[in-house]
């Protein structure tokens, strides 16, 4: 701020607000929107509450700003992401230095603010902060494509990811909650980091996703199948599910909790929550004279009764 402005900010200082993002127990409210029949006087106030949200809206990023909010000169205002970003105000052009703008964080603190993914379902409301940390944890936000083997971007609901897995990355569909793959390798010897995403199960009504990867653990080969299931945690601990390779009379079981996609298949493996072989193993249970790799993987998945 230019010099001569101590009573300016000491009245932003004597606002005695905690910056700090809000814990889980975020308290919601009903939308004041929908109390805007019954509320005297409440038009002007929610007019109000939408001019401020539209004053908070970063130009660049198009997102809610939260503090710090900076400025350029001209008093045009932008997200501190943005702001590390860029060297001119996207507005007027003028260069930007490092310039707070205490008097728009300070009303921010004031707003009750939607859900930005209400167009995806949600309609609850919350304080400026706590809008922040639902909308990380919102069960109604987009989900990650769930492929492995490439990097993908692309996001959206359940049906959306399935029909995109199916047309884009050529997945396997598969009806039912039992099923038995083979994996074949001509030269096991050579373990690489690889994964693949097998197949995608239709069954209880939800949508399951079998992993098998080979990768090194340590100086270790190994390989490691496991299951993830397209949708949230919550729901994904209604579910279990039993892996199984095997051959001549000798087999290995596994039996888990499918993880939500919400969590990456990487994230997944690194927790080792899966059926993991070793090399060795593996072409032990391939038979043959150990030149091949083999491995007939079954599996089943089932509900857990509540």
């Amino acid at each position: 701020m230019t010099p001569g402005c101590s009573t300016y900010e000491a009245i932003i200082e004597s606002c005695n607000v905690d910056y700090g993002i809000a814990p889980e127990s975020v308290e919601f409210r009903a939308s004041p929107y929908r109390k805007s029949s019954t509320l005297n006087g409440s038009k002007r106030g929610i007019s109000s509450n939408i001019v401020v949200q539209e004053l908070l809206e970063c130009p660049i990023c198009m997102n809610v700003m939260h503090r710090p909010i900076h400025q350029c000169p001209n008093g045009h205002t932008l997200c501190s992401k943005c702001q590390s970003k860029v060297r001119c105000c996207p507005i007027c052009r003028h260069e930007l230095g490092n310039i707070r703008c205490l008097a728009l964080e300070c009303v921010a603190e004031s707003l009750e603010l939607p859900c930005k993914y209400q167009i995806l379902g949600c309609q609850d409301i919350f304080s400026y902060h706590g809008q922040l940390w639902h909308e990380q944890n919102c069960k109604f936000r987009p989900y990650n494509c769930p492929y492995a083997g490439a990097e993908c971007h692309v996001t959206g609901d359940i049906p959306f990811l399935v029909a995109h897995l199916k047309s884009d990355h050529k997945v396997d569909m598969h009806d039912g909650s039992t099923f038995n793959h083979i994996y074949v390798k001509f030269n096991p010897q050579d373990v690489e980091n690889a994964m693949w995403m097998l197949t995608v199960f239709n069954c209880y009504g939800h949508q399951f996703c079998l992993h098998f990867e080979a990768f090194n653990l340590g100086m270790a080969p190994v390989f490691m199948a496991f299951i993830r299931f397209m949708g949230d945690d919550h729901d994904a601990r209604k579910f279990t599910y039993s892996l199984e390779v095997g051959a001549s009379g000798r087999k290995m079981t596994w039996q888990g909790i499918p993880k939500s996609i919400r969590d990456s298949h990487t994230k997944v493996r690194d927790s080792m929550d899966g059926l993991i072989i070793q090399r060795n193993m593996a072409l032990f249970l391939s038979g043959g004279n150990r030149q091949e790799l083999k491995l007939k993987v079954a599996g089943r998945i089932w509900k857990e009764e509540a």
